[in-house]
């Protein structure tokens, strides 16, 4: 089915990047990229009010001095 949509130009570069290097159509990567977004589960899991946060593979440990290097690199 073919639709026409309005995206914006970072998104759309980043979308013909993963195409390209899938060798697959611009649209089925997106339809792909969209179904993930849906499907992903939502946590709910709270721990004194804030919101947890599942860790991702590879994600470094939120050490204080991380915490301040982040801090001090922003404007």
């Amino acid at each position: 089915m073919q639709k026409t949509l309005d995206l914006e130009d970072d998104v759309l570069n980043v979308i013909q990047e993963l195409a390209k290097q899938q060798g697959l159509p611009i649209g089925r990567v997106l339809s792909e990229l969209v179904r993930q977004a849906l499907t992903q589960r939502q946590s709910s899991a709270t721990r004194n009010g804030i919101p947890l946060f599942s860790v991702q593979p590879g994600s470094r440990v939120a050490t204080l001095e991380v915490v301040n290097s982040l801090r001090d690199e922003t404007p």
